[in-house]
């Protein structure tokens, strides 16, 4: 997608998280290309500067930087309401930000993968909502993995609040990819006519920060034979721009094409009783 023009975005408004690296900074320099004003989301001005200095070489759409640690829950509610107080639209919202092989606890007492992966970008857009249904049409796209399949399903509640269990982190990580597709599937079946599509993709692996804490020789068996930023942020890309995909919802992507997600990611009781539960744990 990233070698191929997309269609203008001009009086579009999207937003990135984790846009500050890897597949997010591509995608948001390439929406900002096509003319989108660009909200990116990290963790702090710091991170955010090579994002902002990229786009802007570019001369399309505005580009600004937002604070968000999906990790703390008081932080993703202070980014939300910090972007609503701007009264724009809100066209495009990309769930990319995620770790993986990381272990620990959020600040709000979440394992860690689950936590930032799943549980601040479900908080985040449920802030956001009501803006994007009244900017439909419009997108919310989440960057989830083909490591959903690799999770048997979503273990009980107790157990995703505390500290992560196993050495490599990645039985963790393919959780939080789990609910990843779980979520962006519900949020599909609760949008049914608003004018506002949903998408769940596997963006490739992609040799990104993402694996910064896995630990080695993991990391280096996981890295080999990895793909650039660039192919990565293709999926992501076509999801949140392609006119094919404008009348489609609810679906998992691979490699630009609609792909069938583990029969667990499909399973709606399994679905409800992770919005129930995450509907609590973030006290909406």
């Amino acid at each position: 997608m990233t070698d191929s023009k997309i269609h203008s975005l001009r009086g579009k408004v999207a937003l990135v998280t984790g846009a500050n690296t890897g597949i997010g900074l591509v995608t948001a320099r390439e929406l900002a290309r096509a003319g989108a004003h660009v909200f990116i989301a990290c963790r702090s001005a710091e991170r955010a500067a090579p994002a902002l200095e990229a786009a802007h070489t570019l001369g399309g759409g505005a580009v600004e930087a937002l604070s968000l640690d999906l990790g703390d829950l008081a932080s993703v509610r202070r980014c939300a309401a910090t972007f609503l107080e701007r009264h724009l639209p809100l066209h495009i919202l990309v769930n990319n930000a995620g770790l993986a092989g990381t272990r620990g606890l959020t600040a709000s007492g979440f394992e860690l993968a689950f936590g930032v992966n799943h549980i601040g970008h479900f908080l985040f857009t449920r802030l956001l909502l009501d803006r994007i249904k009244r900017s439909a049409p419009a997108r919310i796209v989440t960057v989830a993995s083909k490591a959903h399949a690799d999770a048997r399903g979503i273990p009980p509640w107790e157990a995703l609040r505390r500290r992560t269990r196993s050495i490599t982190g990645l039985k963790e990580y393919e959780v939080s990819k789990l609910a990843n597709v779980l979520f962006s599937a519900s949020l599909a079946r609760r949008l049914g006519g608003t004018g506002v599509t949903t998408y769940s993709l596997h963006p490739g692996v992609v040799a990104t920060d993402v694996w910064r804490a896995v630990p080695w020789p993991v990391r280096g068996l996981i890295k080999r034979g990895m793909i650039s930023p660039e192919e990565g942020a293709k999926t992501s890309l076509y999801c949140a721009t392609s006119a094919e995909t404008a009348h489609q919802t609810g679906l998992y992507y691979d490699a630009c094409a609609v792909k069938e997600p583990s029969a667990v990611a499909q399973d709606t009781a399994v679905a409800d009783e992770l919005w129930r539960q995450s509907e609590a744990a973030v006290a909406l």
